[in-house]
């Protein structure tokens, strides 16, 4: 079987340079390495091919050779079999080596690993008119900050860190498997590249010690149960410099006396009269800005509900606005007198001389209820 061209399966121009090469290579194998392909054997095929041409086309003498004879001018020299031109299987385990670095989370080069801090959520309790018409709130943070004694360093007054004797500095240590060279990061700094000698008596060489912090944070308009404020920079503090975290503040509503809230709108329920709800009048409910008249037509069902437009909520994100809708509840007179209570009873009375006419709803269910005993006769 016929072999590809070695710059068609790299996927390059036949005038890339070593850059162009590398990196091409560099993409294939992390794209098809067999680690990453288990039991894909058109994955592991592709592998082996991307690996035979990176080996021709990255050496000069060979990639010469492959340009004016082709694959019979480097017959044998592929696959890290070393052939006539030399290189051999070591000088590849290097530069393979570098590939498998990023392929498993390694990395060469001599420099300092920093981690950014972690970041902190913390809860906050809000009345209703605080998270619809915003507030300033100052809270207390737990959090994990830079030692102030060595600033950072974890190293005693008058020391510094050290060199690691494992890695050399470079945060990262090579193992040779056979023909692999894998880097993977020390595991005695932890990739830093440095350890500390003698240990801030402070933060026990950690860097940073936990403490709490007063913030003043602005709550915006319109927040609602579940919503998180973000405050950049205001988490944990990094580690070796790093980027200190961010600080979540999650909204937690607390129940309010009068009103219910769903998203933009608000509910409310609203007792009225038996007389108010037959005859018809005004009443006062309750608004976020103030009370305001709301008119009750005459013979209105209980629980029936009214909307006020634009006396909801405005959405923090959106701006719209939402509505308030009040549930009229007819209350049920307590603690009659004598005198009344007759006037009750008279009024009654008046009701059943006028026939069905008064009650429409009770005799539409009396109607329903016989049926439904009829039917299981």
């Amino acid at each position: 079987m016929s072999k590809r061209d070695y710059y068609e399966v790299l996927g390059i121009a036949r005038g890339a340079d070593e850059a162009e090469v590398k990196k091409a290579y560099r993409r294939l194998a992390m794209k098809y390495h067999p680690d990453r392909n288990p039991d894909d054997k058109s994955a592991e095929v592709r592998f082996k091919e991307c690996k035979e041409a990176y080996e021709i086309l990255c050496d000069p003498q060979k990639r010469a050779a492959y340009d004016q004879f082709g694959h019979s001018g480097v017959e044998g020299a592929g696959a890290g079999a070393g052939g006539f031109y030399g290189g051999g299987a070591a000088g590849f385990a290097d530069i393979f080596g570098d590939v498998f670095g990023d392929i498993f989370g390694g990395g060469g080069g001599r420099r300092q690993q920093v981690y950014r801090g972690a970041d902190v959520r913390i809860s906050i309790d809000l009345s209703l008119e605080e998270a619809v018409h915003g507030i300033e709130k100052r809270i207390r943070v737990p959090t994990l900050a830079a030692c102030d004694i060595c600033h950072g360093s974890g190293a005693r007054a008058g020391s510094n860190p050290i060199i690691c004797p494992t890695c050399a500095g470079h945060g990262q240590v090579r193992m040779q498997q056979g023909f692999f060279s894998i880097q993977q990061t020390c595991p005695n700094c932890r990739g830093s590249g440095r350890m500390i000698a003698h240990p801030c008596p402070e933060c026990r060489g950690e860097g940073r010690v936990r403490t709490s912090k007063t913030l003043s944070v602005t709550i915006p308009a319109g927040v609602d149960e579940g919503d998180q404020i973000r405050v950049a920079g205001q988490g944990d503090a990094g580690e070796s410099g790093g980027q200190p975290g961010d600080l979540y503040v999650q909204v937690r509503l607390k129940p309010h006396a009068l009103f219910h809230r769903e998203q933009d709108n608000l509910y409310c329920k609203v007792p009225v009269s038996f007389a108010t709800v037959v005859l018809g009048g005004e009443i006062e409910v309750p608004t976020l800005d103030g009370p305001t008249t709301l008119k009750i037509p005459a013979e209105t069902p209980t629980e029936k509900t009214f909307s006020l437009r634009g006396k909801g909520v405005k959405n923090v994100r959106n701006g719209h606005v939402g509505d308030l809708f009040c549930k009229i509840m007819v209350e049920t007179p307590v603690n009659l007198t004598r005198a009344q209570r007759e006037m009750l009873t008279s009024f009654e009375e008046s009701l059943r001389d006028g026939g069905e006419r008064h009650h429409p709803e009770q005799r539409s269910w009396i109607d329903k209820l016989r049926g439904f005993f009829e039917s299981r006769a």
